[in-house]
C-alpha cells in the first residue's frame, strides 16, 4: 500500500510540473503535414552559395556559346580553383557550384562520351580536369561542391532523339561516380533552339515536358548519391524562385504544389511565392550574376556589384526564407577578378557588424499565451540563438502577441524573425508594434516569415517592441526575434 501511494505522489507531482490542465489539448505541438528533410534543413543554413560560370564562353565572350567553338580557345594563363574557394569561404558561402558543362556541350572534366570537352584543349596539354581540381579544392578547404550539367546540349548531333537522354545520363553518372560527394546537382530550364549539333546547323526543338522524363534522371541521380539536393524548377529538393535578380517574394513559402511545377515552363510568379498548402516542401533558391552577364566579359569590369548592391540581395533572397546563390564568373586568367573579391569581402564585413549585435536578450519576454504554460514554450525561448526552441501558444490562438520589454530605451533598425522551420512553415500573417508615448504604433506589416525574415526599417528608439501573429496554417511557434543595430557602413551608404 505504501509503494502504491508513493507512485501516485509522484505522478502526481510530474503533473503538476508539466503545468498540466484540465483542457486535453496535446502538450507539444503538431508538425505541418509537409515538412523539410533533415538535408533542406542543413541546406538552408547555409544561406550563402556561390556559382562558377566557367567555360568556353569566357574566351570566346559569349553568354550562351554556339557548340561550334575549338576546344584549344580554352586556355586560362594563370587557373587557380583554389582562390575561387577561398575567396568564397572568406564570404561566408558554403557551397560552390562550377558549370561543369554549358550549352555549348563542352566539358570541364574529360568525358568518356564527347571528344568537345578539356582534353582537347590546350589547358595541361590536354590533360586537366578542372572538375576534379575543383571538388578537391572544395573539400580541402570545407566548403560543399556543387555541379551544373546543362540539358541542352548544342555540340551534340543526337540532341532532341532518345539517343541524347543516354548520353545526358551517362555524362550525369561519370559526375556522380568518379569525384567523391557532390551536394547539389543544378538542372536548368534553357532547352532547344539553334545549335550546330555536330554540324547540323539548325533549329531543335523538344517537348519541355516529357523529353527528359525527369523522373527517371532523377531517380538515377538519387541512386548514385543518396544525399544529393537536386535543383530545378520543379525541385525536388530545391527551386528557382522565378528570376535571375536575386529576389524572393515579399510573401514566399517553402512549401509549393509539384503538379503544377514543369522544368523550363513553370509560371515564374507561382515560384516566386509558393503556396502556404503546397504538396511539398522545395526549399527556394534566388540566383543572380555579380556582374550582368553570368560569364566574365572584360568589358564587364567596371560593373560588377557593389557591397551595397549585395547586401540589398541578401535582406530580398536570405531575408525572404530562401537560399542566395550568387554567381562569381571566373576571368581568362582563371580567377576571380579583383573588384568581385574587394566586393564580396566588404559585404560580408557589413553583415557580420550588422548581426554581431543581437539587442533582443537583454530585454524580458513575456506573451499573451504560452502552450500549456509549461517551460518548454516559454516566450524566453526566442532570445537563446537556438533554432530547435520556441515560443508555442495553445491551439488556434490567434492573435497572438510576444513582447520585449527593456530597461532603457534602445535603437534599432533591422528585425529578425525565424520559425522552427523542422515542424514546417506555419506563420502567415504578422505586425510589429513599438510603444511610443504609452502608445503602439504599428513599424511593419508582413506575411510570411520561414527560416528566416530580416526586415529593414528607419531607426527607431522604443523600450518596448512587440510582435503580433495574425494568421497561421497551425499552433504559433517562433524560434527567434531578434533586433540589431546596421552597420555604420550601412547606414551611411544604403
Amino acid at each position: 500500500m505504501e509503494k502504491k501511494w508513493m507512485c501516485l505522489i509522484v505522478s502526481a507531482s510530474l503533473l503538476i510540473s508539466a503545468g498540466c490542465r484540465s483542457n486535453n489539448q496535446p502538450t507539444d505541438i503538431s508538425p505541418n503535414d509537409v515538412l523539410p528533410t533533415a538535408l533542406q534543413v542543413n541546406y538552408q543554413q547555409m544561406e550563402l552559395i556561390g556559382f562558377l560560370h566557367f567555360s568556353i564562353n569566357t574566351f570566346t565572350d559569349r553568354e550562351w556559346g554556339y557548340g561550334d567553338e575549338d576546344p584549344m580557345v580554352f586556355n586560362p594563363t594563370a587557373l587557380d580553383v583554389e582562390q575561387w574557394v577561398t575567396t568564397a569561404k572568406s564570404a561566408g558561402f558554403g557551397e560552390l557550384i562550377l558549370t561543369a558543362k554549358h550549352h555549348d556541350g563542352f566539358c570541364l572534366w574529360p568525358s568518356s562520351f564527347t571528344e568537345h570537352s578539356i582534353k582537347k584543349s590546350n589547358y595541361k596539354n590536354g590533360e586537366g580536369d578542372i572538375v576534379r581540381e575543383f571538388v578537391d579544392a572544395c573539400k580541402k578547404h570545407g566548403i560543399k561542391a556543387g555541379l551544373y550539367l546543362s540539358p541542352w546540349d548544342r555540340n551534340h548531333k543526337d540532341y532532341g532523339t532518345p539517343e541524347y537522354i543516354d548520353y545526358y545520363r551517362n555524362q550525369l553518372t561519370e559526375l556522380l561516380t568518379q569525384y567523391g560527394e557532390i551536394n547539389e546537382i543544378w538542372f536548368d530550364g534553357a532547352n532547344g533552339g539553334d545549335g550546330y549539333y555536330g554540324g547540323a546547323r539548325e533549329i531543335r526543338k523538344i517537348d519541355r515536358n516529357t523529353y527528359y522524363d525527369w523522373d527517371s534522371t532523377f531517380a538515377l541521380v538519387k541512386k548514385r548519391q543518396p544525399d544529393i539536393q537536386i535543383f530545378s524548377d520543379a525541385g525536388p529538393d530545391i527551386r528557382w524562385v522565378g528570376n535571375e535578380a536575386g529576389f524572393a517574394g515579399e510573401t514566399f513559402w517553402s512549401t509549393i504544389n509539384k503538379g503544377k511545377l514543369v522544368i523550363g515552363n513553370s509560371d515564374t510568379e507561382y515560384l516566386n511565392t509558393g503556396e502556404m498548402n503546397g504538396t511539398h516542401w522545395i526549399t527556394g533558391q534566388c540566383d543572380v550574376s555579380i556582374r550582368p552577364g553570368w560569364f566574365y566579359h572584360p568589358s564587364e569590369d567596371s560593373l560588377v556589384k557593389s557591397a551595397q548592391e549585395l547586401v540589398d540581395i541578401y535582406y530580398k533572397s536570405v531575408g525572404r526564407n530562401a537560399v542566395l546563390l550568387l554567381n562569381l564568373p571566373p576571368d581568362r586568367r582563371g580567377l576571380i577578378h579583383e573588384n568581385e573579391v574587394q566586393n564580396l569581402l566588404e559585404f560580408k564585413q557589413i553583415i557580420a557588424e550588422t548581426f554581431a549585435r543581437n539587442l533582443a536578450p537583454e530585454a524580458k519576454a513575456t506573451a499573451s499565451n504560452i502552450r500549456m504554460n509549461q517551460r518548454n514554450f516559454l516566450p524566453v525561448n526566442v532570445l537563446d540563438n537556438n533554432l530547435t526552441t520556441y515560443w508555442a501558444t495553445d491551439d488556434s490562438v490567434l492573435p497572438a502577441e510576444l513582447t520585449l520589454s527593456f530597461d532603457e530605451p534602445i535603437l534599432f533598425d533591422r528585425i529578425m524573425i525565424r520559425e522552427p522551420i523542422h515542424l514546417g512553415q506555419r506563420i502567415a500573417g504578422f505586425r510589429i508594434e513599438v510603444k511610443e508615448q504609452n502608445e503602439w504604433h504599428s513599424i511593419f506589416e508582413g506575411t510570411t516569415i520561414g527560416y528566416k525574415r530580416l526586415i529593414r526599417i528607419d531607426p527607431v528608439t522604443t523600450s518596448e517592441v512587440k510582435l503580433t501573429i495574425l494568421e497561421a496554417n497551425n499552433t504559433v511557434a517562433i524560434s527567434e526575434f531578434g533586433l540589431f543595430l546596421s552597420s555604420v557602413k550601412e547606414r551611411n551608404d544604403y
